[in-house]
């Protein structure tokens, strides 16, 4: 199996952008242009409205092309109990979705398993994630956090907690955004993409900066657009955004995955797909 590769996010705009040791060499986004010429898959309007991310099948779809990106795996469900400090300055990283100790996510997922489920593991370490909350300290999480995670992450009242604290944070707001932009399942999931990397906080680089960076250079199908263009103006602000980070320079997940897919006219997302991120080739059929 490839070696993971989680990578940092800015998320809730709590911490500041981290210089990696290890520079990764970004591809250009005009990169992947000669696969403008395949064939298009063309969808309606009315085909693509039809259906939407949050569809069961969809949504699994897009867990594992973003497990693609975070882990170098499409086995999203594996990702339950991984954690690891992954020295982006952001504390430990870890669950389906790399919930952050530094940035408030991770808290707040183990104050609602702790609200669901009292004197579980992890509610002890509580104290710990709120003292730590927006720094990369390890204080009082060591040695047994790491232990008692993996511990938790066979509960399946922590793998709901999970999926849930995803959802609210995540997955819900950016099909919400997506469908009040007209967009179709791709243009949902790139939103969704976007939202797990950058976050929706305030920074130049978050969700909400780069989707006002596509709206000056496009207009999206709600206000009269064409939706292959805006898309495009979004990939194009997400680019920059990417590159403004170290950490972030590799941008083969919109270069050599999203943008394939939208070059091919794929605003379905429909199956089979076929993407590389960070060199690595994957398949959904």
């Amino acid at each position: 199996m490839p070696t993971p590769h989680k990578r940092t996010r800015n998320r809730l705009g709590l911490l500041p952008r981290v210089v990696l040791g290890a520079i990764l060499v970004a591809l250009p986004a005009t990169a992947v242009a000669a696969v403008a010429a395949e064939p298009e898959q063309h969808s309606s309007p009315a085909a693509v409205a039809a259906v939407g991310l949050d569809d069961p099948a969809k949504k699994d779809i897009a867990m594992r092309i973003v497990s693609s990106a975070e882990n170098s795996s499409l086995d999203w469900k594996a990702q339950y109990t991984y954690i690891e400090d992954i020295g982006d300055g952001r504390g430990y990283t870890a669950g389906i979705i790399g919930f952050c100790s530094g940035t408030g996510d991770m808290l707040d997922l183990v104050e609602l398993y702790t609200q669901r489920k009292p004197g579980n593991v992890l509610a002890k370490y509580l104290p710990a994630l709120r003292k730590v909350d927006g720094t990369d300290s390890h204080e009082g999480l060591d040695p047994g956090f790491t232990r008692d995670w993996r511990k938790a992450a066979e509960d399946p009242a922590f793998k709901k907690a999970q999926n849930d604290e995803r959802d609210r944070v995540y997955f819900d707001p950016a099909v919400k955004r997506g469908k009040q932009d007209g967009l179709g399942v791709l243009g949902q999931f790139v939103y969704y993409d976007a939202i797990v990397m950058h976050g929706d906080g305030g920074d130049s680089t978050s969700f909400g900066s780069i989707r006002r960076k596509a709206l000056a250079k496009a207009r999206p199908p709600a206000r009269g657009g064409d939706e292959k263009a805006y898309l495009h103006a979004f990939l194009d602000a997400r680019v920059r955004a990417m590159k403004q980070e170290e950490a972030h320079e590799d941008t083969s997940r919109v270069d050599t995955a999203q943008r394939v897919f939208l070059n091919k006219g794929n605003l379905r997302l429909d199956t089979p797909l076929d993407w590389k991120v960070y060199g690595d080739s994957y398949h959904i059929g």
